[in-house]
């Protein structure tokens, strides 16, 4: 009876995924996938919190008693890609597409309210479990859309979990976190103005085209010159615009591009440097350079008590052969605002199966998940849930996986 109820639970939350997979839907636009999670969490009981301003909603959990509040964050938007995988649950909206694995962290969440009902764990616990599941991650906006709706609050959150789907491990392994996770990001717009000119007669403008790729090759200097080779950063340049003919120098150029850092220091020299070369470029080259940085999110610093906190409920869950601690990723995350308020921490959870050929990168077209990793994440998390509310953590209490 219990496998047969475990096979009920798995196709329930498989079907859940699907669903999601199938219906993406844009950075605060996700007004489906609000109603159906808050029809979802209705139905398994649990208390809902939704906004008249934005998308999102919040679910609430009581235990036995009153005690902390342990929360869990999904990100539900999904993005701007075609799919092009022919699954049967593949998007049934062009452009559209679940390719990061928003569907699965979400079903995850989900599947881990029901869980907890259905077992009564919660009985047997004191304090409370909030679900947070936040619209616009792909922007890296919706973090502060929610922390601004006072998701944190209202009973305060005392520790915060999330979960991302990871390709680069096969299906069954998690990765941790340690201290840093996720590069901080900030995206630069930068427009250089000469003057336009017949391109048989460059003496008589000021060529806008070449003084940005003079800065563009300067920018390459920054990080090998300015920041330690011990630490990271990233200043790419994706975008660069100028010119409609062959023949003609144009009035005007435009650069856009990313700036990414594991280090809060590093961040501020990268865009100061951003803004320096600029300006010596416009002093050289004649022309004017209009620098904007775009404030993006800034670097993920787990809570190392609460990495080692979820690194043994995964141990204690799959064994220490399946847990590892990972380095950081140069990806961001708006995650890394909730680590602003309170201690909290991100895991990867891998997701892929060289097998059956679901191996494909974050963002692909062909993005797909192993889909047991939906039971994996349910058992972590529900077991974490259980062990902070019935058992305050220590990071001591099993040396087997230290």
């Amino acid at each position: 009876m219990t496998n047969e109820l475990d096979q009920t639970f798995n196709n329930w939350l498989v079907a859940v995924r699907r669903d999601l997979h199938a219906h993406p839907e844009l950075a605060f636009e996700e007004r489906r996938t609000t109603k159906k999670l808050t029809r979802l969490l209705e139905d398994i009981g649990v208390e809902v919190q939704s906004f008249k301003t934005h998308t999102g909603v919040v679910g609430l959990l009581r235990g036995a008693a009153d005690g902390p509040t342990i929360a869990l964050r999904a990100d539900i938007d999904a993005l701007p890609v075609e799919e092009l995988g022919k699954v049967d649950y593949r998007s049934r909206h062009e452009g559209r597409m679940h390719a990061c694995g928003h569907d699965a962290n979400t079903a995850i969440m989900v599947g881990v309210a029901r869980r907890l009902v259905e077992s009564g764990a919660l009985r047997q616990c004191s304090g409370n479990v909030k679900f947070i599941f936040q619209p616009a991650e792909e922007r890296l906006s919706g973090a502060r859309t929610m922390i601004k709706s006072g998701v944190l609050e209202a009973p305060r959150v005392d520790r915060l979990l999330a979960g991302h789907m990871s390709p680069d491990m096969p299906v069954g392994r998690i990765g941790v976190f340690k201290n840093i996770g996720y590069a901080s990001s900030d995206r630069f717009d930068i427009m250089v103005t000469g003057k336009g000119t017949h391109g048989a007669r460059p003496e008589e403008g000021n060529d806008p085209i070449v003084a940005g790729a003079a800065l563009v090759t300067l920018l390459q200097s920054v990080v090998s010159r300015n920041v330690k080779p011990t630490l990271a950063g990233v200043i790419t340049v994706g975008l660069f615009q100028g010119g409609t003919a062959g023949n003609v120098i144009p009035e005007s150029a435009r650069m856009t591009g990313t700036i990414r850092a594991l280090d809060a220091d590093v961040r501020q020299t990268l865009i100061r440097r951003l803004k320096e070369l600029s300006a010596g470029v416009a002093a050289a080259y004649g022309v004017r350079c209009e620098v904007r940085v775009h404030d993006g999110s800034p670097v993920l610093v787990t809570d190392e008590s609460v990495s080692a906190f979820i690194y043994e409920t995964a141990c204690k869950v799959l064994g220490p052969d399946k847990v590892q601690y990972i380095p950081p990723i140069m990806g961001s995350e708006d995650f890394a605002f909730y680590t602003l308020r309170c201690p909290a921490t991100i895991i990867r959870l891998g997701c892929a199966n060289s097998a059956t050929g679901v191996v494909h990168p974050l963002h692909s077209a062909y993005f797909d998940i192993d889909e047991r990793v939906l039971a994996i994440g349910v058992d972590v998390f529900s077991q974490a849930v259980v062990r902070y509310l019935g058992n305050p953590p220590s990071t001591t209490d099993d040396d087997a996986v230290r």
